[in-house]
């Protein structure tokens, strides 16, 4: 790999794409994979993805490292995580500050950004058929399925931290499901973070290895399903996107659970119109400001959905 092919234009706009999904992945109920979709990129993670394998250290082992480099997109991976990396320790801590202190407007700008991308997503199916339609109504119910579900307690032994690992990698790359969410419902994130303050190392391994290989068997079924049914797998995810709707809907009451709006576990919370917010809790419902945020996203994935289809139709 050469340093100049690395510092290009094209993979400093992988890198803020990185950014963007770190940043995405704060925000409870979003997923980061939502945000790849959006870019334009979520299909090339997959390949890339699925490239890492047995296969990969064959090419290692008879053409060099790199040729493998270049088989598994390295350069591509490389920006992408690098940038992710990056978020996570700058601008994911000022989204959750924003998050804590104006998680209305927050979440109405999420709401808006899933909302418009299920456009380009179904934009891309290329054609309709009733087992299309099946599978757009089978990824809604999916999402709202998993958004009525109650937090569950189960212990952190070695086998549940590795199952763990790998369902919440498997939810990160969907588009639309949060894999910290997922997390937090099966009652495993506070022993995550345990683990994490206390260094509990053994633990850590655990679940780390439960995440690399659901990443790279769950990426390996992702992109053979895209390649072999195409419609039906992108009416799914859309399907998904648009039940995931629910979790982020900006307005909520807070019941007597103690959790706050700004929480990972607030997308349980009951949803309620912007009235009625008013009326139930006597704060403001900063509806003009949520609208605002709402059509600001909106625009912001049509234009680079619109960017995107003439970018491709020029290099075509």
């Amino acid at each position: 790999m050469k340093v100049a092919e690395f510092c290009s234009n094209r993979y400093w706009g992988i890198a803020l794409r990185g950014m963007a999904m770190g940043a995405a992945d704060v925000v409870p109920g979003v997923s980061g994979g939502t945000i790849a979709f959006i870019t334009g990129i979520y299909r090339e993670l997959l390949e890339s993805l699925s490239r890492i394998g047995p296969h990969c250290v064959t090419v290692l082992r008879r053409q060099g490292p790199l040729v493998a480099w270049q088989y598994i997109n390295g350069s591509f991976l490389l920006a992408l995580f690098a940038g992710v990396l990056v978020s996570i320790f700058s601008l994911a801590r000022l989204i959750g500050h924003w998050l804590a202190t104006y998680p209305i407007l927050v979440w109405a700008f999420f709401f808006g950004l899933v909302l418009a991308s299920t456009v380009p997503i179904v934009r891309r199916i290329p054609r309709w058929s009733v087992s299309v339609f099946v599978c757009l109504l089978l990824g809604l119910f999916v999402a709202i399925a998993i958004s009525e579900l109650r937090p569950g307690q189960i212990p952190a032994t070695p086998l549940t931290l590795f199952l763990s690992g790998a369902l919440a990698i498997c939810a990160m790359i969907l588009p639309g499901i949060s894999g910290s969410f997922i997390l937090l419902l099966i009652g495993i994130y506070p022993r995550v973070l345990a683990a994490v303050h206390q260094l509990q190392l053994l633990n850590l391994v655990y679940f780390a290895a439960g995440a690399v290989t659901g990443l790279l068997l769950f990426s390996r079924l992702l992109s053979w399903l895209m390649r072999r049914f195409m419609a039906r797998t992108l009416a799914f995810l859309a399907g998904i996107l648009m039940g995931s709707l629910k979790i982020i809907w900006p307005w909520k009451l807070v019941d007597g659970t103690g959790v706050a709006m700004g929480e990972k576990l607030a997308p349980m919370l009951s949803n309620t119109s912007p009235w009625n917010f008013v009326a139930q809790t006597g704060e403001n419902a900063y509806l003009g400001l949520a609208i605002i945020a709402f059509l600001a996203a909106v625009l912001l994935v049509l234009s680079v959905d619109h960017w995107g289809r003439r970018a491709g139709g020029k290099s075509g």
